[in-house]
Formats: C-alpha cells, sequence, structure tokens
C-alpha cells in the first residue's frame, strides 16, 4: 500500500489562551447570588451589531444524544438478508428486534439504496420514520469524527491521523460538538454563530443553549447564551425582595451592577448588568409567545427543552431581531451498557415524539423551511451485543428534520453487517465488534448545514478543520464536502 503523508492538522480549535484579556472575557460567566448568569456575555460582543447580513430567518438545531446512542436498533437493517446477519448477532444477546415489529416504521425512499439494502425505524420511533416517508426528514448513514479519510487497513497501520482518544464519552462528546478533544472552548456551532453575529440586532441571542453549558454553541466571539425550559434564567437576588424588603432588593441591584474602578469588579458588574437586561429581553420576547399552539410531550425533558426553543424561534423579533441562530438541545442516558431492552426504546420514544412536535411548531410558526434540527452523539455502538446492551463504537446514523431538507432519502454509504476479524470486503468498514469505520465526517455533515446556514466556502475551513481533506479538492471526490441532504434555500 502506498504510504500517504499524514495531514496538517495544525488548524484544528485550540484552546483559548488564558491572558489577563482572555480572563476578563470570560469572568462574568461565574454564579452570583443564588442565580446563575446565562453565558451569553463575552466582551466581544457587548457593542452590539446594528447591521444586518441577513434579511431572512435561520436556525440550526442541534439535538444531542449524550452516551452514545446504538445505531442498529435505531435506524435498522430490514432487507431479508442483512436482517438474518443481524438477527443472528443481536439475538445472542437477546436485543435483535422482530422484524414483524418493524413493518410500521420501514423507511420507504424516494431512490432505493443499491443492492436491496432497506432500513426501518426502531418501532418507538413512529413520528421520525412518518416524517421521513413523507419527505421532512433524512437519514445520514455512518458519519463519525474523522481527520482522514480511512479503511481499516489504514486504521489498523496507525500511519494515519484520527480523532482524539476514540470512544472515550468526553472527548467523542467534544470531538463531536467542537472537532477538538475534552477541553476545546469553541464548537462549530458557535463558530459557525460567530460569522453571523452581525445579522442580528442583539448578537448575546445568536447561539442558545436548552441544556447547560456545552461546547457546540461557544465560539470565538459568540458565547453560548444559556436558557432554561421555562425561559431565561434569572438572577433571583434582584426578582424579588430580599428578607422581604423591596429596598434590600433595590440596593443590591445597584450594588451588583454599578461601574467600580477596579478592572476586574467593573467587568464583573458590567457582565452582570448586561445578564440582567438580557433576562428582561427574553422575559418580554416569549411572553407573548405562550399561544404556540403544536402540543409537546408531557415528561419528555427533551420536548421541553425544543419547546422553548420554539418559543424563541416565535419571539425572534424581540430579540434584536434575530436572523440566524445556533441552538442546542441534548438527551442522555444512551450508555446502553445493560439494561438494554429496557433503556433504549424509551429514550428513541422521547427523541421521536420531542423532534416530530418541534418539525410541528416550525409548521404552525411558518419557519419549517428555515429551521432545521439534526442529531448527534458522543458516538455509535458495536453491533455485537455484550449479552445485555451493546458497547462504545464509533460511527452512527443520525437524522436531519425540516422542511428545507431533501427528505425521504438515505446520504453516505450503507455498511456491511458484520462484526468479523477478517480480509473480507463486508470486515473493512468496522474495526472490530461491528463499530463502525465512519465513511462519512462529521466535518463534511456539518459543511452540509453551514452551506446551507450561509457560511461561505472561504469560511469553512475556519468552522471545520478538517474539511480541507476531504472532497474534489483532496482529491476525494468519493468522500464530498457536500452530502447533499438540504435545499440550497
Amino acid at each position: 500500500m502506498k504510504t500517504v503523508p499524514t495531514p496538517d492538522i495544525s488548524s484544528e480549535p485550540r484552546a483559548i489562551d488564558t491572558s489577563r484579556r482572555s480572563f476578563l472575557q470570560r469572568a462574568g460567566q461565574l454564579a452570583l447570588a443564588g442565580g446563575a448568569l446565562p453565558l451569553a456575555i463575552d466582551l466581544a460582543v457587548l457593542g452590539e451589531a446594528a447591521a444586518a447580513d441577513a434579511s431572512d430567518y435561520k436556525a440550526l438545531v442541534c439535538v444531542f444524544l449524550g452516551g452514545g446512542n446504538d445505531y442498529a436498533n435505531t435506524v435498522v437493517t430490514y432487507d431479508d438478508a442483512s436482517y438474518a446477519k443481524y438477527f443472528a448477532i443481536r439475538n445472542a444477546g437477546g436485543i435483535a428486534l422482530s422484524k414483524a415489529s418493524l413493518a410500521a416504521t420501514l423507511l420507504n425512499p424516494k431512490t432505493p439504496l443499491p443492492d436491496g439494502r432497506q432500513y426501518a425505524l426502531n418501532p418507538a420511533m413512529t413520528g421520525l420514520a412518518n416524517l421521513f416517508n413523507s419527505g421532512q426528514a433524512a437519514v445520514q448513514l455512518n458519519v463519525g469524527p474523522l481527520v482522514v479519510p480511512l479503511t481499516r487497513v489504514q486504521y489498523n497501520s496507525q500511519a494515519y491521523a484520527l480523532p482524539p482518544k476514540l470512544m472515550s464519552h468526553n472527548d467523542q462528546a467534544s470531538v463531536w460538538q467542537s472537532l477538538g478533544a475534552e477541553g476545546t472552548t469553541s464548537g462549530w456551532g458557535g463558530r459557525i454563530g460567530d460569522l453571523v453575529l452581525s445579522s442580528n440586532g442583539n448578537a448575546t441571542f445568536t447561539c442558545i443553549s436548552a441544556a447547560g453549558n456545552l461546547v457546540f454553541v461557544s465560539g470565538k466571539k459568540a458565547v453560548q447564551y444559556q436558557v432554561g425550559t421555562s425561559g431565561a434564567i434569572a438572577i433571583a437576588a434582584v426578582k424579588k425582595p430580599l428578607y422581604g424588603s423591596a429596598a434590600v432588593q433595590a440596593a443590591l441591584g445597584t450594588l451588583i451592577q454599578q461601574p467600580r474602578t477596579h478592572l476586574m469588579e467593573d467587568v464583573y458588574t458590567r457582565v452582570t448588568a448586561r445578564a440582567i437586561a438580557s433576562e428582561t429581553v427574553v422575559t418580554a420576547a416569549i411572553g407573548t409567545t405562550s399561544a404556540v399552539q403544536t402540543v409537546f410531550p408531557s415528561g419528555n425533558t427533551l420536548a421541553d427543552q425544543l419547546k422553548i426553543v420554539a418559543r424563541l424561534i416565535a419571539g425572534r423579533a424581540g430579540l434584536g431581531p434575530a436572523r440566524r441562530q445556533v441552538f442546542m438541545v441534548s438527551l442522555g442516558g444512551f450508555d446502553t451498557h445493560d439494561n438494554f431492552n429496557a433503556q433504549h426504546p424509551d429514550l428513541l420514544t422521547k427523541v421521536s415524539a420531542a423532534m416530530t412536535a418541534f418539525y410541528n411548531a416550525t409548521v404552525e410558526l411558518g419557519v419549517a423551511s428555515q429551521v432545521t434540527a439534526f442529531t448527534a452523539s458522543d458516538f455509535g455502538r458495536t453491533l455485537a451485543t455484550n449479552g445485555n446492551g451493546s458497547d462504545h463504537g464509533w460511527g452512527s446514523h443520525h437524522f436531519i428534520v425540516g422542511g428545507a431538507v431533501k427528505g425521504q432519502a438515505f446520504y453516505g454509504t450503507a455498511p456491511p453487517v458484520s462484526i468479523g476479524n477478517t480480509s473480507a470486503p463486508e470486515d473493512q468498514w468496522h474495526i472490530g465488534q461491528g463499530r463502525l469505520l465512519p465513511s462519512t465526517s462529521v466535518d463534511q455533515y456539518a459543511a452540509t448545514l453551514a452551506r446551507w446556514f450561509g457560511v461561505a466556502e472561504a469560511d469553512l475551513n475556519g468552522v471545520l478543520p478538517n474539511l480541507k481533506n476531504f472532497g474534489t479538492a483532496a482529491g476525494r471526490p468519493d468522500y464530498p464536502s457536500d452530502m447533499g441532504f438540504m435545499n440550497a434555500t
């Protein structure tokens, strides 16, 4: 085999320096007086951008499945030949789904897959199956972190660059969100946000997390604004009388916002004032949009997060206005080493019901073609069973949902169903036990979304540092830099 030089990966995202200036930029993100300050207060965006580069509205919504979702029981191989192999492998641990149970969620693509391959969704995912079959959802097959395209032989040679610390939860969650190992301080959603700050009348509301502090929506200028499922996170001490005294409340409010002569104290008070003002703006913006009629399922934390995202989108005119936004939501529990049969279907029920309700809300709001939701996860899992579940893997299948999606279609390459360790062709697309070797990189997946969002070609490599190693320009047309699942507008 011809040796290919390891590509330059020096442009990989690096941690922001810990200089005094950088420290000051982040200092105001600390908690105060019993209420958390939303992480929206980067000093670089204290001066608002008045210009609007975009006159329309678009939003990206990352739905992160924390813990590593099991691909094989989510998008389930269905054609007779492939299903027989799947059943033989998974039934050994009692986690194979019956073919009869999959009939109602069979996916019917406009263009059939090669070699007669077919897939169905888990029986718990009727909502997403219906969205796929009606053209509002697509499936990206076997996507995961890659630095360069790889075959199994190349992976085993250890002569090619690999994502850091494969199969580690923290690192691979970070790689999916930021394209860098744990500790990386900007995500590709946040770096997209950096490019569109001037499109929004209030830059604070460009990147929003409803799932806590997650790197995906942190940029180098755009810092994530965190919300709760009921709305803005308030500083409790200035929202109601302290010790029964409105005077004490007013005094504290003045104290924590007034200018200071000490540089660091002054930064903190300015950030606090900004947080208080932002909470007021968000509360006013969504206060008039509580009449969103779409019913979101109860007892579903992912649905709760997506509902507040829908309310923020409905209230975007009051947020500056906002014309380009990146959102983050998340559901945990996917680390299914055991108790698989009880745990996994319940999780997928929540994902399908929440994403379906969210799509319906975008239809209600008239923005279905302007909002795209997509899934991501730490990694896929083994096709082989450990006896009561599945173990950490690499590549996985993911969903893209929205009116601008070229739906009712599969993208990428359907992997063979195999767990062997031989030189046979079917064993070249996993690295053992059915851990999929990705045939599409996160960079390719993300670039397809970023282009639709409006990111210019010249800016893509700054957002996605490994993209330069894929596509025609890199001599790899078999790994296109655009997977094709989004319409142009």
